[in-house]
């Protein structure tokens, strides 16, 4: 899986070495955390390796693929979970800031899902889940390119569900809402008390709730499910802005 150092994709890492799957966690920055999650895993009985790499290079992403297989022998699940984000409102928004999130977020998940698929395909299938993010759906003001590389990650997911079933290849997409992690809590001074103020369910998300949908999507109870968006939002981003009402 792609970002599987810290935060949510930590948790899923982790969730995913739980049920019993051997993994391999790509970074491109903070080696040493990459490394503390890798040993985390191990403690739980399974396989692990951190893999460098830049997922918005062609070569560093087949050659990360191949390093798996040769460590692994197999490649059955993937999960694009990398990203980055720059807060800039839309008319101050530099082509450095557009390219270096469009890159990561969307042209990232592109080329992994595109490499990871041509094994899978010779291999006679797997899973592939994207994590978009409530951007999928609502637009972020001074998160333009953020917004679209998530809206374009949701489409992708689509188009590959289409194209890459009749190899046995499910795709998928999970939506996380507003979750607490140690980004988002440098958001604002009370992240989970302002979200969960606005979130039907009365909180904030966890990684752990973010983790066990991709749980799900990956494993036989999803054996069905290919193209959709799992929204782990706690109702957020299905709520309509109605005025405030007794209840």
């Amino acid at each position: 899986m792609t970002g599987g150092g810290r935060g949510i994709g930590r948790e899923i890492a982790l969730e995913l070495a739980r049920a019993g799957a051997d993994v391999a966690i790509n970074y491109y920055v903070e080696p040493e955390r990459a490394e503390r999650t890798t040993a985390d895993i191990e403690a739980l009985g399974v396989r692990a390796t951190a893999v460098a790499g830049d997922i918005g290079n062609a070569a560093d992403v087949q050659r990360m693929v191949d390093e798996v297989l040769a460590r692994f022998g197999r490649l059955d699940i993937l999960v694009n979970n990398a990203g980055t984000q720059t807060w800039t409102p839309f008319l101050e928004v530099t082509e450095r800031e557009w390219d270096l999130v469009i890159r990561t977020n969307l042209k990232g998940c592109f080329l992994c899902t595109q490499a990871a698929a041509r094994h899978m395909r010779d291999a006679g299938g797997g899973t592939i889940v994207n994590i978009g993010s409530g951007c999928n759906k609502v637009p972020f003001p001074g998160l333009v390119a953020y917004t679209a590389s998530k809206g374009g990650i949701e489409m992708l997911t689509k188009v590959a569900a289409v194209e890459l079933a009749p190899h046995r290849i499910r795709v998928n997409c999970v939506a996380p809402g507003a979750v607490e992690v140690e980004r988002t809590r440098q958001e604002l001074d009370d992240y989970a008390g302002t979200w969960g103020a606005v979130t039907p369910l009365g909180r904030v998300g966890t990684p752990e709730d973010v983790a066990r949908a991709v749980r799900f999507l990956v494993g036989d109870d999803s054996g069905f499910v290919t193209g959709q968006t799992l929204w782990v939002d706690g109702g957020l981003f299905t709520q309509p802005p109605w005025p405030k009402q007794k209840t």
